[in-house]
C-alpha cells in the first residue's frame, strides 16, 4: 500500500511538473503597434508555435514604451523600429545583441486635394516644410513611438519647430498609428505612417499617399533578447529560440510572404545580401 501511494505521488508530481512546464512555455515580446496592427504577428506566430510549441504573447505599444517594458524586465524579447534607441538599449546592458530583422518604409498620407502641394516634391524635408508654410493640418502620434521619433527627426531636418505650432495646425494625438490615422481621416490632415499599417487601414476617407520613396523614409526593424544578467527571470532560451527562428531562412521567408491586398508589408533583411 505504501509503495502504491509513493508511486501515485510520483505520478502526480510528474504531471504537475509537466503541466507547469507546458504553461510556462511562452515568451513575452514587447513590440510596436505596426507589427501587430499590420497583421504580421497574427500571420507568423501560429507558424512559430506549430514548429516549437512556444506561445508568443505580444505587448504592442509604441517603441518608446516597448523599450521601457524591456528595461523593466517585463518582456523577454524586444522587436521595434528605432535603431538609435535600440543600440542605446543594448549599450546600456539591457539587451544582449541587436539584429536587423526586416524593413519597410514610412509614407506621408494626406487629403487628395493636397493643400500643401506636397506632391510637387520628392523629399520629406521639403514636403514637411510645405505643410508648415501652408499651416495645413498635421496629425502626429505624439507618443514617443518609433514613428513619432522618425517624424520629429524629419521636422528637425526641415527646420520646423512643431512645439511652437502644437495646438494650431499641428495636433498630437498621443495615440497609436491606427487611432492617429482615424484622426487624420476625420480632420483631412496629413500624417506620417508606416506603409504596412496604411495598407491595412480601412477608414481612409479622403486620404491617400502624398509622399513616398524618399530614402529618409526607410524603416528598419530590429530584434533583441532582453539581457538575463539584468533580469534573471527572462526566458532567455525560449526568447533566443524565437529570435533565431525570425532570423532564419524559414522565418525570413514567412515575413516576405506576408502581403496585404497583394502588396508586401515587410521585407526581410537579416540574411546577407537581402
Amino acid at each position: 500500500m505504501l509503495k502504491l501511494k509513493t508511486f501515485l505521488a510520483a505520478i502526480i508530481a510528474t504531471a504537475i511538473a509537466f503541466s507547469t512546464q507546458a504553461e510556462d512555455k511562452f515568451i513575452t515580446v514587447a513590440s510596436t503597434t505596426s507589427t501587430a496592427n499590420s497583421g504580421l504577428f497574427e500571420f507568423m506566430l501560429p507558424k512559430f508555435k506549430a514548429k516549437t510549441g512556444i506561445d508568443v504573447r505580444v505587448v504592442a505599444v509604441g517603441t518608446g514604451k516597448a523599450i521601457k517594458l524591456a528595461e523593466n524586465g517585463d518582456a523577454d524579447v524586444l522587436f521595434v523600429h528605432h535603431k538609435p534607441s535600440e543600440e542605446k538599449f543594448v549599450a546600456a546592458g539591457f539587451g544582449v545583441k541587436r539584429s536587423d530583422a526586416m524593413y519597410n518604409d514610412f509614407v506621408v498620407v494626406g487629403p487628395k486635394s493636397d493643400p500643401a502641394k506636397m506632391k510637387s516634391t520628392k523629399t520629406a524635408k521639403d514636403a514637411l516644410k510645405m505643410v508648415a508654410d501652408a499651416k495645413a493640418p498635421f496629425a502626429s502620434r505624439g507618443d514617443d513611438s518609433g514613428t513619432h521619433k522618425k517624424e520629429l527627426s524629419l521636422w528637425k531636418d526641415a527646420g520646423i519647430d512643431v512645439k511652437a505650432a502644437s495646438g494650431s495646425w499641428y495636433r498630437a494625438t498621443g495615440s497609436g498609428m491606427g487611432a492617429t490615422l482615424n484622426v487624420a481621416s476625420g480632420m483631412n490632415a496629413y500624417a506620417l505612417t508606416d506603409r504596412a499599417t496604411w495598407l491595412k487601414f480601412k477608414n481612409k476617407g479622403d486620404l491617400e499617399i502624398t509622399l513616398e520613396g524618399d530614402k529618409d523614409l526607410f524603416n528598419q526593424y530590429g530584434i533583441i533578447l532582453v539581457n538575463p544578467k539584468q533580469h534573471p527571470h527572462v526566458k532567455s532560451k525560449l526568447g533566443q529560440t524565437f529570435i533565431d527562428w525570425v532570423l532564419s531562412g524559414e522565418g525570413q521567408g514567412i515575413i516576405n510572404s506576408y502581403k496585404i491586398e497583394g502588396h508586401p508589408a515587410f521585407f526581410a533583411n537579416a540574411q546577407p545580401g537581402a
